[in-house]
């Protein structure tokens, strides 16, 4: 019976299957041959960057276009550290947002939140990049930065780890500003995998006599663990690649930042402030390999994301 219905299949084949095949493999073909094509023109337009300074171009600091000396470890520090403060910021407010609009919202008020939180995703970054600059910025340094300034003992941990310009622009309300983008974005698609986890086995849970909390303990999150590394690591891309938000708020210091409320730059917000004004050739191509260092970060990511996900123990 297996065989008539595999030759019956076969029989069926005619040309437009062929090119439905034909058409599917040109498309991941033409993908592959793009990314492939970029990897290429960044590495060939950073490769006199890489040329002149060597390894160091990774480990160092001075970034100085008047005297043509370039080094990546500002922004690279810069991008990784505003990228983590803000996933560690987004992950669990993400994670609560989704766990009470599926499990304890009302069911008339959960729709309407969810579709307000997907709007939010929606909202273009430079926006909440004015929204940091006008709003965050002036009350983050009136509120936080100067008390903290003013409390905080000459040597002290707290001076160490908080000191920086009283303005508000720094490494920490940049980090801030991304967690608030990638939030909504991460709190939609949880809500989205929560919602496919059939409704009976909670119900089963509860009938067992479970509490809310086992129930999202024992079998939300273990239901969807698995897509959950991979929406954690894709919030992280966002929040590594971002540009605008970032550019606006984080001060755009070259040197490697000496504690959470200095100024920075990330990748981007470099490549972004100062590309069209590039004069050189040198200057020039440090920006181009700049943007190769950020295309390796964020596939390493990717790849990082899908390592977990074949692994055995998720």
């Amino acid at each position: 019976m297996a065989e008539a219905s595999a030759s019956s299949a076969i029989e069926r084949r005619g040309p437009g299957e062929a090119l439905f095949r034909f058409a599917c493999a040109g498309a991941a073909t033409l993908l592959m041959t793009a990314l492939a094509g970029v990897v290429v023109s960044l590495a060939i337009g950073g490769w006199p960057a890489f040329r002149a300074f060597g390894p160091a171009f990774l480990y160092t600091a001075t970034w100085n276009p008047v005297t043509d000396v370039y080094g990546a470890a500002g922004p690279i520090v810069g991008t990784l550290l505003t990228a983590t403060i803000a996933l560690s910021f987004a992950l669990p407010l993400a994670l609560g947002v989704a766990v009470f609009l599926v499990e304890f919202c009302p069911a008339r008020l959960a729709t309407p939140i969810g579709i307000a939180i997907e709007l939010l995703a929606g909202i273009p970054s430079i926006v909440y990049g004015m929204w940091g600059l006008f709003v965050l910025a002036p009350w983050f340094a009136a509120y936080i930065q100067m008390p903290i300034a003013l409390s905080a003992e000459a040597g002290s941990w707290a001076d160490t780890v908080f000191s920086g310009t009283p303005n508000g622009a720094n490494i920490f309300t940049a980090a801030l500003v991304l967690a608030v983008m990638i939030l909504p974005y991460m709190a939609a698609v949880f809500r989205e995998l929560f919602l496919t986890i059939p409704p009976h086995v909670r119900e089963a849970a509860y009938g067992l006599g479970c509490t809310s909390l086992e129930v999202v303990h024992s079998i939300t999150i273990p239901s969807v663990r698995r897509s959950i590394v991979g929406v954690v690591m894709l919030g992280l891309g966002r929040a590594l690649g971002e540009t605008m938000a970032v550019t606006f708020i984080i001060g755009n210091s070259h040197s490697l930042p000496r504690s959470l409320f200095d100024g920075g730059a990330t990748i981007a917000s470099t490549i972004a402030n100062e590309f069209t004004e590039a004069t050189g050739a040198l200057h020039e191509a440090s920006l181009v390999a700049l943007g190769l260092i950020l295309f390796l970060i964020t596939f390493g990511v990717l790849a990082i994301a899908r390592a977990l996900l074949r692994s055995t123990d998720l």
